[in-house]
């Protein structure tokens, strides 16, 4: 029986960028099914008791983005701990990390892999400096890793995406999901969060195949 992997995350998440490689690699090994579920983090968070990084006291954001750069040079991944097209203090366009979301969503709606598709719009705002809230943009980073970026915007806002959006944004609430990534495995209720428990999630998994 193939085990099921769900990971909470928004595509604003620096640390779901950093899961990246770790992520595919544990997939890849456990031969487990890996369902990626972006969910509405503005509106969950402050119902579930975490603290957005605009939010934070300023010493709080600094340390966020020394731990960055740590996390960065560790795993050998390149980031820019301030990226230009991330909103640091104000959100003028309340869904501009939603629509990304979507994308991913509407990826493995039509039955495709959309973790390549997923770590590319992550790496473009942690890494290229590119503003995934431009519909052009993600067109451009579908097209570029093998997909059909034109297809997958015209669904990002169909019925059945906003709908799983919203499924996914309700699971994370119920199951008091208050970061990114949190990674839960097999239906359970057990909750991995961040990309440094990847290694306990890597535990779960080979006690679950014997």
């Amino acid at each position: 029986m193939t085990i099921q992997l769900d990971c909470y995350y928004s595509l604003s998440s620096p640390w779901a960028y950093f899961a990246g490689p770790q992520l595919q690699d544990i997939v890849r090994r456990h031969k487990v099914k890996l369902v990626l579920k972006p969910y509405d983090f503005q509106a969950v968070i402050p119902k579930t008791g975490g603290v957005p990084i605009r939010t934070r006291p300023e010493p709080r954001r600094t340390y966020h983005d020394e731990e960055l750069a740590r996390w960065g040079q560790y795993l050998g991944m390149p980031i820019v701990t301030q990226p230009a097209h991330y909103p640091r203090y104000e959100v003028q366009d309340k869904d501009w990390n939603k629509y990304a979301g979507w994308m991913v969503i509407a990826a493995q709606q039509q039955g495709l892999d959309a973790f390549v598709l997923s770590h590319a719009l992550l790496r473009a705002l942690w890494a290229e400096e590119r503003d995934t809230s431009r519909p052009e943009v993600r067109i451009a980073i579908a097209d570029e890793n093998g997909y059909d970026g034109k297809a997958l915007h015209a669904l990002e806002k169909a019925p059945a995406v906003l709908q799983q959006y919203q499924a996914y944004s309700d699971e994370a609430e119920r199951l008091g999901v208050f970061g990114a990534p949190t990674f839960i495995i097999g239906g359970t209720t057990e909750r991995f969060w961040g990309q440094d428990r990847l290694f306990f999630v890597d535990r779960a998994l080979e006690r679950l195949r014997g």
